[in-house]
C-alpha cells in the first residue's frame, strides 16, 4: 500500500480523496494555485504545495509542477480526481515513468477511449451496440454528407477528442450539415487541440444512462449498476439518480454485460464509466470516462461501496473487494449539483459566501469544499457542492430531496438550488418521464 498520496485536483473531489486516504491511514498532499490558498483541501491535507498562479494552465494543468510537488513531499502515488489531467494519457505515463503510481487506468486505455471515434469502433468490435454513423473521423463535409444521407437525418457532428458538449453540432438537413461542419471542426480544434470530428445519427429524445465499472489487475471486471443522467442542459449534467426509472433488471444486466465486454477489450483497470444513450427500449454506446465521475456518490449510496478507496486499493495492486455473485442495488439515490450560477441564465456567479447552512438528517450527504466567508473564484468550474439523498424508493428520495434543498442555504452568490426545487415539483419529472431534452422546455 502507498504511504502518501498527492491529489492533483481541487475543490470537493480533493477533499473526497483526502477523506478516503485518512480512513485508510494514508498521508496526503494537496496542491493548489495561488487562488486556492484558503481552500479546505489545503487545510485538511498533511502537506500542501503551491504549484502556480490562478490560471489552470500554469497550475492544475502543469504536469512538471505536480510531479515536482510529489517529489518534494515524498508522495508515492497521485490521484487525479476528475477534470484537469485526469484523462490525460501523457500525464499518466509521466507519473509512472517518475516512479510514482497513477491512481487510475493504464495510459493506453485512457488514450484509446479518449479518442471518441476509436472508442466507438472498439465498442463495435466488442459487440457493444453503437449508434449508426461514420466509421471514424471524417476529412471533408462531403464525406460527412455521404454518411448522413445513408443513415438519414437528423445527425450530430462530434469532436473525436471531445466532451462536455463542445465541438457538437446537430444537423437537420444537408445544407445545415455543410454549414456546421467547419464550425464543429474549428470549435474542436480550439477546445481539444484536434479538429477531427465524426458523425452519428441524432436520437431526438434519448435518456442518458451510464454504467459504473470497476476492474482490477487480476482480470476481474464488475458493473455496479447504472446512473440516470438525463437531466442536463447544454450537455452538462444537473441531476443524477440510481437506479434509472426506465430500466428493467433484464436491461440492466444487458447494459452491464456490454460495459464489461468493452472494459475487457481495452484491458481496463480501475474505475470507469460507460455512457449510453437509451431510446425505444434500445441502448447505444456513447463514450467512456476513464476516471472517477462527479456523480460517483450516487452509486456509493445504492451499493455501499466506497469507490475512491477501491480505486486506491486496486492501484496498489490489491484485488477488488466487491462481493462475488449477482449484484443488486439497494434503495434509490439522487445527486443535485449545486453550482455558483444564476438558476435562470446559468451565468457563472463567483463571489463571497456570506451565509451557509448545509442540510443533514437521515439519508442526506453533502460533498463540498465551501464554508462561510469562502470566496468562490472565477477561474474554475462553478460546482460548489453535491447534495446526495437516499430513500427506500424513488418517491421517497424525491421527498427527501425537497426537504434537504429547503434546508440548504447559500447567501452571497446565486446558486442552482431554486432550479432543483422546481424540477422536483415537476409532474413529468416525478413520473420519471424524462430525456436529455427535458430542460429544453423547462423554466423557473
Amino acid at each position: 500500500m502507498f504511504s502518501k498520496v498527492l491529489i492533483a485536483n481541487r475543490g470537493e473531489i480533493a477533499l473526497r480523496v483526502i477523506a478516503a486516504c485518512k480512513e485508510m491511514g494514508l498521508k496526503t498532499v494537496a496542491v493548489h494555485s495561488e487562488a486556492d490558498r484558503d481552500s479546505l483541501h489545503v487545510r485538511y491535507a498533511d502537506d500542501d504545495v503551491c504549484i502556480g498562479p490562478a490560471a489552470s494552465k500554469q497550475s492544475y494543468l502543469s504536469i512538471s509542477s505536480i510531479i515536482a510537488a510529489a517529489e518534494i513531499t515524498g508522495a508515492d502515488a497521485i490521484h487525479p480526481g476528475y477534470g484537469f489531467l485526469s484523462e490525460n494519457p501523457h500525464f499518466a505515463e509521466i507519473v509512472n515513468e517518475c516512479g510514482l503510481t497513477f491512481i487510475g487506468p493504464p495510459a493506453e486505455a485512457i488514450r484509446l477511449m479518449g479518442d471518441k471515434a476509436r472508442a466507438r469502433e472498439t465498442a463495435k468490435n466488442a459487440g457493444v451496440p453503437i449508434i449508426p454513423g461514420s466509421e471514424g473521423s471524417m476529412k471533408t463535409a462531403d464525406e460527412a454528407a455521404e454518411v448522413a444521407n445513408a443513415i438519414g437525418y437528423p445527425v450530430i457532428l462530434k469532436a473525436a477528442a471531445g466532451g462536455g458538449g463542445r465541438g457538437m453540432r446537430i444537423c437537420w438537413d444537408p445544407s445545415e450539415l455543410h454549414r456546421q461542419y467547419e464550425t464543429a471542426r474549428n470549435e474542436a480544434e480550439r477546445a481539444f487541440g484536434s479538429g477531427e470530428v465524426y458523425l452519428e445519427k441524432y436520437l431526438e429524445r434519448p435518456r442518458h444512462i451510464e454504467i459504473q465499472v470497476f476492474a482490477d489487475n487480476f482480470g476481474r471486471v464488475v458493473a455496479l449498476g447504472e446512473r440516470e443522467c438525463s437531466i442536463q442542459r447544454r450537455h452538462q449534467k444537473l441531476i443524477e439518480e440510481s437506479p434509472s426509472p426506465a430500466l428493467t433488471d433484464e436491461l440492466r444486466k444487458r447494459m452491464g454485460d456490454a460495459a464489461i465486454r468493452l472494459c475487457q477489450a481495452v484491458n481496463y483497470v480501475n474505475a470507469g464509466t460507460i455512457e449510453f444513450l437509451f431510446q425505444d427500449g434500445e441502448f447505444y454506446f456513447m463514450e467512456m470516462n476513464t476516471r472517477i465521475q462527479v456523480e460517483h456518490p450516487v452509486t456509493e449510496e445504492v451499493t455501499g461501496i466506497d469507490l475512491v478507496k477501491e480505486q486506491i486499493r486496486v492501484a496498489a495492486g490489491e484485488r477488488l473487494t466487491v462481493p462475488e455473485g449477482e449484484f443488486r442495488l439497494r434503495g434509490h439515490a439522487m445527486e443535485f449539483r449545486v453550482n455558483a450560477e444564476d438558476p435562470v441564465t446559468f451565468a457563472p456567479n463567483p463571489g463571497k459566501i456570506r451565509e451557509l447552512h448545509l442540510p443533514g438528517g437521515p439519508g442526506v450527504r453533502v460533498d463540498t469544499h465551501i464554508y462561510r466567508d469562502y470566496v468562490v473564484p472565477p477561474h474554475y468550474d462553478s460546482l460548489l457542492a453535491k447534495l446526495v439523498v437516499r430513500g427506500k424508493d424513488r418517491l421517497d428520495t424525491i421527498a427527501r430531496g425537497r426537504r434537504a434543498l429547503e434546508q440548504f442555504v447559500v447567501e452571497g452568490v446565486k446558486t442552482t438550488i431554486p432550479l432543483h426545487r422546481a424540477i422536483l415539483n415537476n409532474e413529468q419529472f416525478i413520473r420519471g418521464d424524462i430525456s436529455t431534452r427535458f430542460m429544453d422546455n423547462f423554466s423557473l
